[in-house]
């Protein structure tokens, strides 16, 4: 496989400054997977933080500004900064996230200087990513199981983070009205039938890309099974993508929607919370060869579904933009055996995707032979490369 590989999402220079546990960094890189090993605390995971600033969402970890500064005896570094020179489908570009020098609290984000929307990010520089919370999504809460599928809807679907934004902001403006009911006090009907109505609209566009990345992932499940991964079932819970999915339109859905939330505002008030919508749908999984529900399966069976489910995503972004997205896998061999990791390099390489790979161990990634570059990692830099 070539280092210069074609046009498709990947970093080619990574620079750090005062992030994570790395007082500077400046690496060169090319289009091929990046395989990262070293002891724990070395930094591995701080520097696929890195990355993950750099696309749509808030990283692997979540983390807010201040959480990211270096700390030292002194104290914390006042700013940090991430910045890429980056390749993409439409050619290269430079990305950058940092500290907003008026509150070290906020994160800036920027394409070729300018200031840039998480659909914009999504656009032009897609990207996956799997993390060890992901062992036991299946066994886990709900809402970890939602925020992981819409992490892949929005890999295909620029807009669906600025569609969920828009709803969550309707609703909680709903429920601040509602909660001034339940202390006695009458809010405008008016406005509370003008912020249902903005809630409906967006949470069937939040519905109608969740069935739509449900779809193509299913059939690109079907098209290209595993011998080395489990096959995935996957299906929606969710009374406003049952809706659609029943053969409802969009505007008689919407309308449906509206006139439940309307019919719910005594209950959401008692509860303090919309007990309805989107936001509560949930993503089931069954392991096909077994026939039985993905929560059943061992730690291994539970992890090897996720990225099985993450490389599909991948695959079909493919089949879709031309080429797939930029793939983070933090410590995705743990509890891998051997077949497994031949497998994961396998599906990677076929993909043409940059994958940033972690794990204590340089042999878990041997499977990638010379079509990978191997970092290894110790103290916040990078100590061998090869």
């Amino acid at each position: 496989m070539s280092g210069a590989g074609a046009a498709r999402p990947s970093v080619t220079r990574l620079k750090l400054t005062g992030f994570r546990n790395y007082a500077s960094l400046d690496l060169s890189l090319d289009a091929r997977p990046v395989a990262l090993s070293g002891p724990n605390g070395a930094g591995k995971t701080n520097l696929v933080e890195a990355v993950s600033l750099l696309g749509p969402g808030r990283g692997v970890r979540a983390a807010g500004g201040e959480a990211v500064l270096r700390r030292t005896p002194q104290g914390p570094d006042r700013l940090w900064a991430v910045h890429a020179e980056a390749m993409t489908r439409a050619g290269s570009v430079t990305l950058a996230a940092g500290s907003d020098p008026a509150d070290a609290a906020r994160r800036r984000t920027r394409i070729d200087g300018a200031a840039a929307t998480q659909s914009a990010l999504a656009r032009i520089f897609p990207m996956l990513w799997l993390t060890p919370r992901e062992d036991r999504l299946w066994a886990g809460p709900r809402a970890d199981r939602l925020r992981f599928f819409d992490r892949l809807v929005l890999s295909g679907a620029p807009d669906h983070a600025a569609q969920a934004s828009a709803y969550d902001k309707a609703m909680r403006e709903r429920q601040r009205l509602l909660d001034r009911m339940a202390d006695g006090a009458r809010p405008d009907p008016d406005w509370l039938t003008a912020l249902e109505a903005e809630m409906a609209a967006r949470a069937i566009a939040l519905a109608a890309a969740r069935l739509d990345a449900l779809a193509r992932l299913q059939a690109e499940i079907d098209a290209r099974p595993s011998a080395r991964f489990p096959t995935a079932e996957l299906a929606l819970d969710g009374i406003v993508e049952a809706r659609l999915a029943g053969g409802a339109s969009a505007r008689e859905a919407e309308d449906w929607f509206a006139e439940t939330l309307k019919s719910a505002r005594g209950r959401d008030s008692a509860a303090g919370r919309a007990l309805t919508g989107p936001h509560r749908s949930d993503l089931a999984a069954r392991h096909r060869e077994k026939d039985q529900p993905a929560a059943d399966g061992s730690t291994g069976e539970q992890k090897a579904l996720v990225l099985a489910l993450a490389l599909a995503q991948a695959g079909a972004i493919r089949s879709q933009r031309g080429a797939a997205p930029v793939l983070i896998l933090d410590e995705a061999c743990a509890h891998l055996d051997s077949g497994r990791r031949e497998g994961l390099a396998e599906a990677i390489l076929t993909l043409e995707a940059q994958a940033w790979l972690t794990g204590v161990d340089a042999a878990l990634f041997a499977p990638f032979a010379e079509a990978a570059q191997h970092l290894r990692i110790e103290a916040g830099a990078v100590a061998e490369r090869s």
